[in-house]
């Protein structure tokens, strides 16, 4: 079965290769992304892949419509961050070092025995791209970025939505800040989003449960296991979240 769902894939390149310009790189979506990666990491899944562009790992670009497109180097990286996990249980944190050298030209330091590493098949400007996802932001860089007033960011603050690490703030606390500028525009305060926060606790509560039998060991390949795990549960938790309440949404047009 892995074979023929690996030779479908290299058909399916064929085809879409076909019908490009002549050479014009061959564009993939998410699902074909998935086709050629599945046989040799069967657990991958689209919402694995969306985290990993997430976490800066990958840029694919995106159409006017927003949909995301990738290219084989795309897929290279991926294939090379999935190995690392797989075969190392390497923390991402590890992952995106490696991965931010090889985009300078350079060739990782400290790779695990046995790991190579494709020839670098970025572009400058997805240099510049992954530069920007690894900012730390100062207070004035967030209200700037975030359009939020020194007074917003203040309450921000106060109610515990977001917080400085190590005297900045990161990606997390910009995406913050960037949703509650906009409910500030329909009327809702950091005061009025402290249910979001408890719900947050209480979600991370479970997800810490579930991924106890695996962090409780304490040795590094488990610690990693688990914080992949965490993060896959919580995807899942926030996309039920999403579920829910736009099912109540749609009782109000009934």
């Amino acid at each position: 079965m892995a074979s023929l769902n690996h030779d479908a894939s290299r058909r399916l390149s064929d085809v879409r290769a076909a019908g490009q310009r002549p050479g014009a790189p061959v564009i993939f979506n998410i699902g074909e992304v998935l086709a050629q990666l599945t046989d040799d990491f069967p657990t991958v899944t689209a919402s694995k892949i969306r985290f990993y562009e997430e976490k800066g790992l990958i840029a694919p670009k995106r159409t006017a419509a927003g949909y995301r497109q990738f290219m084989d180097a795309d897929v290279e990286r991926l294939r090379f961050v999935l190995a690392l996990q797989r075969d190392h249980y390497l923390p991402l944190k590890v992952i995106r070092d490696y991965l931010d050298a090889i985009d300078r030209g350079e060739t990782p330091t400290n790779l695990p025995p046995g790991v190579t590493i494709a020839p670098r098949m970025v572009s400058d400007e997805l240099v510049q791209e992954f530069k920007r996802r690894s900012r730390r932001l100062t207070t004035e860089q967030l209200r700037a970025e975030s359009g939020a007033s020194t007074a917003l960011l203040e309450a921000m603050v106060s109610y515990g939505l977001i917080a400085e690490h190590n005297g900045c703030y990161d990606d997390h606390a910009l995406r913050v800040a960037r949703a509650c500028t906009e409910l500030a525009a329909h009327g809702l305060e950091p005061r009025h989003l402290r249910p979001f926060q408890a719900a947050a606790d209480r979600e991370f509560g479970l997800v810490e449960r579930a991924v106890s039998p695996l962090s409780s060991r304490r040795d590094a390949a488990s610690s990693a296991r688990a914080a992949e795990a965490a993060r896959e549960i919580a995807e899942l938790c926030l996309g039920l979240h999403s579920a829910l309440v736009h099912t109540r949404i749609a009782r109000m047009e009934t």
